[in-house]
């Protein structure tokens, strides 16, 4: 067992939070017991997530999507309330990272996403990494788009959706995980022949046939699993604590 705070002021080293102008509260969410010696993560604090915590015994949630985003209704009711009454009844913490775990330059959903592709980084479009959240690379060798969907497919576990912007073979990629569909431009900007995300909006479609720039929305679950199972596995490493990563299913 550790102290809860020693988990916390890890996580604030290693991620900088104070770096990022987020959308939602970076770091604990919802204070539980003050030790820890189990860590249970997943990609969102969902009631199916919270409810493997209670069963595992486990001591704090790790997640990249917590609560208290920007423009959110503040009452606590309905589904909020059964969230928060699950953590405070069985005294779990909540520690949650969105825009500081998808930046982080090992361990971040994007340098993960980029290793389970197979992806050289080449750098970011948008700053230095572990500060920009556009990120340009090289695929393995040069893909056209057929073999680049099929490429996803294999190592996400999923189909993603695509629109071909282009009949050239794909050598250079930018990626953000989730729902950066709107980065299209920027990566466009860049350089890349090709830009892949999590999810995808109907303008996204005719910004990529008109730039001619193919996209994949690979799904935002699906680029998302990896950044928070590596801060997990971290944790475990350098603090001595157990950590078990769910992956609660989701389509999108």
């Amino acid at each position: 067992m550790v102290a809860r705070d020693r988990v916390v002021n890890a996580c604030t080293r290693l991620l900088a939070p104070e770096r990022f102008k987020d959308y939602t509260e970076n770091g604990l969410q919802v204070a539980g017991r003050e030790s820890v010696g189990r860590i249970l993560s997943g990609v969102t604090a969902c009631q199916a997530l919270l409810d493997e915590a209670v069963a595992w015994q486990a001591d704090l949630v790790l997640v990249h999507h917590g609560y208290f985003w920007k423009n959110e209704p503040v009452a606590v009711t309905g589904m909020k309330r059964r969230r928060l009454a699950t953590l405070l009844t069985h005294d779990i913490n909540l520690l949650a990272y969105h825009l500081p775990l998808d930046a982080h330059p090992e361990l971040g959903n994007n340098a993960q996403l980029a290793e389970r592709l197979g992806f050289r980084v080449d750098g970011c479009a948008d700053g230095e990494l572990g500060e920009g959240l556009l990120w340009l690379g090289e695929p393995p060798q040069a893909l056209d788009t057929r073999a680049m969907s099929t490429h996803l497919a294999s190592r996400l576990g999923r189909e993603p959706m695509t629109v071909p912007g282009h009949e050239r073979a794909i050598r250079r990629v930018a990626w953000c995980t989730g729902g950066a569909q709107d980065m299209i431009a920027r990566a466009c900007e860049a350089g890349a022949d090709a830009f892949i995300s999590g999810e995808i909006s109907e303008r996204t479609t005719h910004m990529a046939r008109e730039m001619g720039i193919s996209y994949f929305a690979a799904g935002h679950h699906a680029t998302e699993r990896y950044g928070v199972q590596a801060l997990g596995e971290w944790l475990a490493a350098e603090l001595g604590v157990e950590h078990r990563f769910v992956d609660i299913d989701n389509p999108a």
